[in-house]
């Protein structure tokens, strides 16, 4: 049997594997580009199980490429979106205070957004009364009107259609196993490629690793579950978010708005035991069990923001304290209407085993072989199309330049939600 060729081959057929399979395309015309994907279709995994929400840029530090991203990433996706005729809400988003605490908070949101050029409204209590009758904020709230809803689904199916349409051959059903002498080798056999992108998520420090990169990082998986409300049981016409805290990675429990009418309160962060732990005992390893619980507990001992994050899942990762959580931001939340959890999803936090701590920012490691994204965390749904870009103007950096990055961070946010 003849052994498959590519000039180029993208691990992992994710949303950022996709944009930049085409970005490559596009830049390269003339060369082979060929996408491989474990599961029997792409966006299977964070892709596909995220709330759909294209943040608008305000979380992160004034002028980061972080908030670029998202910023630029929201607008081009959302264009997207309307000239494929795709599903797109542009309802906006509150972010509230629940109590004086919190004010400090939307202050430091609001500098930033100003900074990066992100538009928000300071509203009184009384105006977002009138925007979302259901809203609870102490004194004052800002919203977000460039915040927007997406189908993630119908994203990835249009992507994979671009895909195949520019002639990208894409691999379902096929995973790799290790690098090989000329390529890689997969689970349909050897695969020679000239050069090799790792978008694989939860999976990318592993196949990092086979090419001498993430020295200093490993993946530590974090599970969120949503509520599920049926269609119309908690009328919504925005969604609606805590203050988050700045120092974590995540934004707490919140209320999201989608495109059918229904309502999800959520996520939760918990941690995954093992990267695939979706649910009961499927894909379980005892070896990742063991060494991601041992990072967790050096977390806990070292880590103050850590333990309090830990301990506020406690509090609020069942179900009634997550319903407590959101009828602090919205009135009408009745237990009876959530009876359903959404799809659990898993993000593919990144940990820095040197510091011991978790890494916010998006990270990526290459030379002229090979280029690794470590830390594609949400918002990289939002990011994607410049993110994509940006990924691809390195690669070919690295190629012309034959130079090697290493630990190089894309932004110098200070929170990635």
């Amino acid at each position: 049997m003849a052994i498959r060729t590519s000039d180029f081959l993208v691990v992992g057929g994710g949303i950022v594997g996709l944009t930049l399979a085409l970005d490559l395309k596009r830049r390269y015309s003339d060369c082979s580009v060929t996408l491989l994907e474990k599961e029997h279709a792409c966006g299977l995994h964070a892709s596909g199980r995220n709330s759909g929400v294209l943040h608008a840029g305000f979380y992160y530090s004034a002028n980061s490429l972080k908030a670029q991203f998202t910023r630029d990433g929201n607008a081009q996706l959302a264009a997207y979106c309307a000239e494929r005729g795709l599903p797109l809400s542009r309802c906006g988003k509150l972010v509230v205070a629940t109590s004086e605490a919190d004010l400090n908070g939307l202050v430091e949101l609001q500098r930033r957004g100003n900074a990066n050029g992100v538009p928000l409204e300071a509203l009184s209590a009384a105006e977002v009364r009138l925007l979302e009758p259901r809203a609870r904020t102490y004194d004052w709230a800002l919203f977000s009107p460039s915040t927007a809803t997406v189908a993630p689904a119908a994203v990835v199916a249009s992507l994979v259609a671009d895909a195949l349409l520019a002639g990208i051959v894409i691999l379902t059903d096929v995973a790799y196993r290790r690098r090989g002498r000329d390529g890689v080798l997969t689970s349909d056999g050897p695969l020679a490629a000239g050069y090799v992108v790792n978008a694989a998520g939860l999976y990318a420090d592993r196949i990092a690793r086979d090419y001498g990169f993430s020295e200093r990082y490993r993946i530590l998986p974090f599970r969120g579950h949503y509520l599920v409300s049926a269609p119309g049981a908690l009328p919504m016409r925005t969604h609606v978010y805590p203050v988050p805290s700045l120092a974590n990675p995540f934004l707490g429990v919140h209320i999201t708005r989608r495109l059918d009418g229904s309502v999800k309160i959520g996520p939760t962060a918990t941690a995954a035991l093992w990267r695939e732990h979706y649910g009961g005992l499927g894909k379980f390893s005892l070896a990742e069990c063991l060494s991601i619980v041992g990072r967790e507990l050096s977390l806990l001992a070292r880590d103050r923001t850590f333990r309090q994050l830990a301990k506020a899942e406690l509090l609020f990762g069942t179900r009634q304290g997550m319903l407590r959580r959101a009828a602090e931001l919205v009135d009408g939340v009745r237990p009876a209407a959530f009876q359903r959890w959404g799809p659990p999803g898993i993000r593919a936090q990144l940990y820095d085993i040197r510091a011991r701590r978790l890494e916010m920012d998006f990270r990526y490691e290459g030379d002229d072989r090979s280029f690794h994204i470590l830390n594609a965390v949400s918002p990289a749904f939002t990011c994607s199309l410049p993110m994509a870009a940006h990924f691809g103007q390195r690669i070919d950096e690295l190629l012309n330049g034959s130079a090697q990055i290493e630990e190089s961070p894309l932004s110098a946010a200070s929170v990635a939600p």
